[in-house]
């Protein structure tokens, strides 16, 4: 994307005076938490590898473009969860059925979505999709915990003011936002609870989070 707004302009959503927050101890507990990760997650992984594989046609990874900290964007990996012609579903889809290009607009997401396998819906409400994305906290994209890692449209659209705050930090594989209801919440206090988090982390507030993500995963409706 030679043109890409971010890449040639990565501070334009930055106010005056606002900077980069670097956390050398937090970048540290990245480092070491994600090799952990990886290294103990490995079986896991390639059952679930295993499974994507054999479930439907397509690569065994996803990868999307995302903006992370100071405007720079990266590509997100994850477990593929959907089909492989996923992008000329949506739109057929959204041209069909002018409800769900309402809610998708409104969103980004539907409830229902048919571009989802089986074996990716499961992946999908256990969150267990997102586990490659160890692989992006070790390359230094995410941290661990932090904002939701957004595209570029959702910037522009509803952030505002509030993206110079937000995209001072590493955006993270969970948060506030996560353990609150995740999808169930909506966009404006989504984006109040990444401020809101950007304006008291502390590694004590890392470990909290990271303490009531896994019981989010399980008992919640999950991610969809």
């Amino acid at each position: 994307m030679k043109n890409s707004f971010y890449r040639k302009r990565p501070h334009d959503h930055f106010e005056k005076g606002v900077e980069i927050k670097h956390k050398p101890l937090k970048r540290t507990f990245d480092i070491t938490f994600s090799i952990f990760a990886l290294l103990f997650g490995l079986p896991c992984f390639l059952l679930i590898a295993m499974c994507v594989k054999l479930s439907s046609r397509g690569p065994i990874f996803y990868s999307h473009e995302r903006i992370g900290r100071g405007g720079k964007p990266f590509f997100c990996y994850k477990f593929r969860s959907m089909y492989k012609d996923s992008d000329e579903r949506l739109k057929d889809l959204l041209n069909l059925h002018p409800e769900l290009r309402k809610e998708w607009e409104k969103t980004h997401k539907l409830k229902n979505d048919p571009r989802i396998t089986p074996i990716g819906l499961f992946l999908r409400k256990s969150s267990l999709d997102e586990l490659p994305q160890f692989w992006n906290v070790l390359r230094g994209d995410l941290s661990v915990v932090g904002p939701r890692p957004v595209i570029k449209q959702e910037i522009e659209k509803y952030f505002g003011e509030k993206a110079s705050v937000i995209l001072s930090v590493r955006p993270g594989l969970t948060g506030i936002w996560q353990v609150s209801g995740r999808n169930n919440t909506a966009y404006s206090h989504r984006i109040q609870l990444d401020e809101l988090y950007v304006n008291r982390q502390s590694l004590l507030l890392d470990l909290k989070l990271i303490a009531k993500t896994i019981p989010a995963m399980i008992f919640s409706k999950g991610a969809y």
